[in-house]
């Protein structure tokens, strides 16, 4: 008897995409003029990015007809990805190359006109407020074509032609596969990511804040959109009615991020998380002066994880206050997110900030003083080390504070290492189950040996002419036991020994000063 030919199963959705996204990595890795990727990704992102809108501009084509309404696209012809792109046999090599990057090409319809990338930097907006045109522009402005392929570009574009963004379970689905490829590209940037936070703290952070559909959520530095997408898909679930998707749709969430690549990205992400026009400021979000900052720009809902490190410009801390100025830009952050948060009990924050803010003096510990003078302060999660990996080792904390202040008694948490382990890593990273027991404890606030309360006016600490002197939200929990040792006992030989050498190099360099001293 003859054997019958096997039949393949149907591809999933999940499936057909994660293998689109595969192919297209596959192709530019041939590429000459990608290096890996955190140059592939962007171009995959506007590729996409074009093909999005032009499903979208059909869409909404099809909804104003039906209601009687004329139709003004955002791109016109022959720029929408129908014109261009949809033909798997159209306009490749050198010609495709030049219609996308030159100023003034031959375009596929035979004419000579603006090159993609110009037109589209130069759209703007008609209806004088937010403009889906001037989203675009501002994305193009920072975008360049790094493939030197034309044919390998044409390749990848007929591979996400193959994609349907009128299809929410694509949308969804697709959703899920582009964050998986922005944590991979911020693992391959290194130290010179920005500091991903991790999906588990992020949701704890969203569902603690618990933003309602008619709130605004705000993160000043929004990065690639995780506060902001984890945001929308909480309160996509109380949209369950036109109006309340349409309140959703309309200046739920608001972001700001100055750097070209992460607002290209952002963009991305939030659009294929559902949100149809992402209110993205390309600005720095510290422009702004402090005391200019009025209730026209206060929101309920703050989310963010600010920059460790860095520094601004003396044209930025000249918005801040003569004492408030400061060469670490999370502090620059921590005053502006004070400012923007709405009054009388409206506002509510939570925020992530590195260990030595807990500590620091100076200007530091009158920032603190503000913020337990004017805000209750009412919850502090201490992580431990590892936590965000492999971006950096550096311990952090959640601030979780409100406009109910001034502070009262300050809940302290302190998150434990991993069983069995001294810290967290890329290759063992926190997961949401870890965080279990901090979030049964939330609500009750009982007895548990990994939580203390403190008096938060206490912690300030004054000289004779009643100047702020030190603040110390660094406060130890008093339940703690000695802290476990989980390393080899070689390596902790080891680094007693290395420990020592240190110590009697130190002596040689002091014995040889006095030496020299002596003998001068």
């Amino acid at each position: 008897m003859a054997r019958q030919p096997k039949t393949l199963a149907p591809q999933t959705t999940v499936q057909r995409l994660d293998s689109i996204v595969k192919s297209a990595r596959k192709i530019m890795r041939k590429d000459k003029g990608l290096n890996g990727d955190l140059d592939r990704l962007p171009v995959l992102t506007w590729v996409m990015f074009l093909k999005f809108l032009d499903d979208l501009e059909r869409v909404h084509a099809d909804e104003t007809e039906l209601a009687g309404e004329p139709f003004h696209p955002a791109i016109e012809a022959p720029y929408r990805w129908r014109d261009w792109a949809a033909d798997k046999d159209g306009i490749t090599g050198p010609d495709l190359l030049a219609f996308i990057n030159a100023d003034k090409p031959v375009r596929p319809d035979g004419t000579e006109g603006a090159g993609l990338f110009a037109y589209l930097r130069s759209l703007r907006g008609t209806t004088g407020g937010r403009d889906r045109r001037d989203v675009i522009a501002t994305v193009f402005r920072g975008v360049q074509n790094r493939m030197e392929s034309g044919y390998l570009l044409r390749d990848v574009i007929n591979l996400v032609n193959g994609i349907h963004f009128d299809s929410s379970n694509e949308m969804h689905t697709l959703g899920r596969l582009y964050e998986t490829l922005l944590r991979e590209m911020r693992d391959a940037a290194g130290d010179s990511g920005e500091f991903y936070t991790p999906r588990p703290v992020v949701r704890f952070m969203v569902e603690r804040m618990d933003p309602q559909i008619g709130e605004t959520v705000l993160d000043p530095a929004c990065g690639t959109g995780g506060f902001l997408t984890e945001s929308y898909a909480h309160m996509a679930k109380q949209a369950d009615s036109v109006e309340k998707r349409r309140r959703l749709q309309d200046g739920s969430l608001i972001g700001v991020e100055a750097k070209p690549l992460p607002y290209l990205l952002v963009q991305m992400n939030l659009l294929l998380h559902g949100l149809e026009a992402p209110e993205i400021d390309s600005g720095n979000a510290l422009r702004h002066r402090l005391s200019e900052i009025g209730e026209r720009e206060r929101v309920e809902v703050i989310l963010s994880n600010p920059p460790f490190g860095g520094e601004e410009e003396a044209g930025i801390l000249s918005s801040f206050p003569d004492d408030r100025r400061t060469a670490e830009t999370v502090l620059l952050f921590l005053q502006l997110i004070m400012r923007r948060l709405k009054r009388r009990s409206k506002g509510r924050a939570a925020v992530v900030v590195p260990h030595g803010v807990l500590f620091g003096d100076g200007v530091a510990a009158r920032i603190k003083a503000d913020l337990l003078e004017t805000f209750n302060l009412h919850t502090i999660v201490r992580l431990p080390e590892g936590v965000f990996a492999p971006y950096t080792d550096i311990a952090s904390n959640l601030l979780f504070f409100d406009t109910s202040g001034p502070t009262g008694d300050i809940h302290y948490w302190e998150q434990p290492a991993p069983e069995g382990r001294r810290k967290y890593s890329k290759t063992a990273p926190l997961q949401s189950a870890d965080l279990a027991d901090l979030t049964a404890w939330w609500d009750d606030r009982g007895d548990d040996p990994r939580a203390w309360i403190v008096n938060g006016p206490a912690l300030i600490e004054r000289d004779e002419s009643g100047n702020v002197r030190t603040v110390n939200l660094d406060q130890k929990n008093p339940n703690a036991k000695a802290a476990e040792d989980h390393r080899a006992p070689a390596e902790i030989v080891a680094a007693a020994l290395a420990k020592e050498a240190e110590v009697l190099a130190i002596l040689q360099d002091l014995r040889a000063l006095v030496t020299e001293r002596e003998e001068a």
